[in-house]
């Protein structure tokens, strides 16, 4: 027996359907933008496609009008129709040209390409049940991971994420250990070394090519006499005593992050916190049906999930794990408190001692 359809119903959800297939098909003329200067080149005002293809650097005017209207149909620029010019609003110019900006969202495209470039890898593991190793998922996933979390951590790790933390702090001010673990290409750990200069930071992370970048850029900003990058899992660090222990937005990708906690002790000197930076998430999958969690479930069925099934004990945790979850694997790792002490749009962050 059929069901009866309801027409109403039907058409609202292809118009939502249309929608979210035209964001999909944004991605790639949108990235074209970024990479040609385009949208940089309109922020220096409203212009003509002619204008807009000069200012770029000369380039083919049929091609740049084409692009123009295509992000003034996604609503990413604005379109004069009477004069034929298109412009970027000061909200526009927040999304696609303030690299500082907290919703800068060039990462996010990258990502969205990443995700769709390993697409044969991880259909395999359904089948199989395995996991993609970090770095083989596409051509640069850990360069646009990089740079999808870089405006986050700019806005929030000084400002709020380490004040909210119980005295750690002025331990930073006056000189502390640091191992930012899982660190990536390094911005995160580059960030606080440059907001604690009596302060002397190890990033660690398992991804030797991420290591040789973070390496790279603690030498372009002349901060290689205070930070080095060390190629190490989470549970082999070899030093202890740091007096904190950050991880940023990994804890989930882990394959033993039980393992990893109960490390995190071992490293930490008497009286240390570790502060873990976690994906937003409620405790039940219903609580993260929303935008936000849409994201992250489709990101962590692409990469986190896959990630960490390809490591050892392959935990599988996935970027909507929840604070009660993480929390429990915390404290089965020895530490007697663990907190939320802050939160935003896209990450909480707790505190463990």
């Amino acid at each position: 027996m059929s069901a009866t359809i309801d027409q109403e119903k039907l058409h609202a959800f292809v118009g939502k359907m249309l929608g979210d297939l035209g964001g999909a098909l944004s991605v790639p003329t949108a990235r074209i933008g970024f990479r040609l200067g385009l949208f940089d080149a309109l922020a220096q005002g409203p212009a003509s496609a002619e204008e807009l293809a000069t200012r770029a650097g000369g380039l083919h005017v049929r091609y740049v009008r084409e692009w123009a209207l295509a992000q003034a149909a996604n609503g990413f620029v604005d379109f004069d129709a009477g004069a034929d010019r298109f412009a970027l609003s000061p909200e526009q110019e927040m999304v696609f040209v303030n690299r500082d900006s907290p919703v800068y969202l060039a990462g996010a495209f990258e990502m969205a390409a990443a995700m769709i470039e390993a697409e044969p890898k991880v259909e395999e593991c359904f089948r199989n049940g395995r996991g993609v190793r970090w770095g083989d998922h596409a051509g640069c996933l850990f360069c646009a991971t990089g740079a999808f979390f870089r405006p986050g951590y700019v806005n929030n790790i000084v400002q709020s994420w380490i004040p909210a933390l119980d005295g750690v702090e002025a331990k930073l001010k006056a000189g502390a250990r640091v191992a930012d673990v899982g660190c990536g290409v390094g911005f995160s750990t580059l960030l606080m070394a440059q907001a604690y200069p009596e302060s002397r930071f190890t990033g660690y992370d398992f991804h030797e090519p991420s290591i040789e970048d973070a390496r790279r850029h603690a030498s372009d900003h002349g901060l290689d006499d205070r930070v080095r990058f060390e190629v190490s899992t989470a549970k082999e660090i070899p030093e202890g005593n740091y007096d904190l222990v950050t991880m940023y937005d990994c804890l989930h990708d882990m394959g033993d992050p039980r393992g990893c906690a109960a490390h995190m002790r071992r490293i930490l000197a008497p009286g240390g916190s570790w502060m873990i930076v976690e994906p937003i998430a409620g405790d039940s999958a219903q609580d993260n049906l929303n935008p936000v969690g849409r994201l992250y479930y489709n990101a962590s069925t692409m990469i986190c999930v896959p990630t960490s099934l390809d490591q050892e004990v392959g935990e599988g945790l996935g970027a909507q794990a929840g604070e009660a979850r993480l929390s429990q694997i915390v404290r089965e790792g020895g530490f007697i408190s663990v907190r939320r002490v802050t939160e935003g749009p896209f990450n909480m962050v707790l505190e463990a001692r």
